[in-house]
């Protein structure tokens, strides 16, 4: 049975799901019809961390549309839904808990809104955004997460993070909007633009 998570909420995956191997976080929303043509865009940062700070361990661990996978294979990207139309998950990464990185502690998870600022669009015209986390090989979902905050005039939202704590990995629910775009992201985590 899920856990329906709010904002700052967590499960512990490894207790939850013992034999967890492979996570799949899969990301859904609709577009309000005064939104129009709009291209959400999901990525993930694979980080360390650098004193107190995270970093990604290196540009083929920022996993997006234009690098669907980091080099050992520990996140995935299944492809870019540029419309958000049709049911279910509108994009989806996974996440093989057998293949991390020794050094990754935290696995960040991001949705931007694709040139936001020159089409003048906002989270806020979006509408029934959520976040799921499935046990990949079974399919059942071990945690949903609704995006029920309001994210008017915000172009870029933290959804959750996957942590690891010692040999345990545990999913938090985030739910922090910002005004940025891709690019702020891949230079907050320490990469080159």
């Amino acid at each position: 049975m899920a856990i329906n998570l709010k904002k700052g909420q967590g499960i512990n995956l490894t207790k939850a799901a013992p034999k967890l191997r492979v996570v799949r976080v899969g990301i859904g929303w609709d577009i309000t019809r005064v939104l129009g043509q709009c291209d959400l865009d999901v990525c993930a940062f694979v980080l360390k961390t650098v004193g107190d700070a995270p970093v990604c361990l290196s540009d083929g661990h920022f996993v997006f549309f234009n690098n669907l996978q980091s080099p050992e294979g520990f996140v995935t990207h299944t492809g870019d839904n540029r419309t958000g139309v049709g049911e279910g998950d509108d994009e989806t990464l996974k996440i093989d808990l057998a293949v991390a990185p020794e050094d990754a502690v935290e696995v960040s998870f991001i949705v931007t809104m694709h040139e936001a600022l020159t089409r003048r669009q906002h989270f806020g015209m979006v509408q029934n955004a959520y976040l799921k986390v499935y046990n990949d090989e079974t399919g059942e979902v071990l945690a949903e997460y609704d995006l029920d905050e309001e994210f008017a005039g915000q172009t870029a939202v933290q959804i959750g993070s996957l942590f690891r704590v010692g040999n345990e990995w545990q999913f938090q629910a985030v739910g922090a909007g910002y005004q940025r775009d891709l690019l702020d992201f891949v230079r907050g985590y320490g990469l080159e633009a």
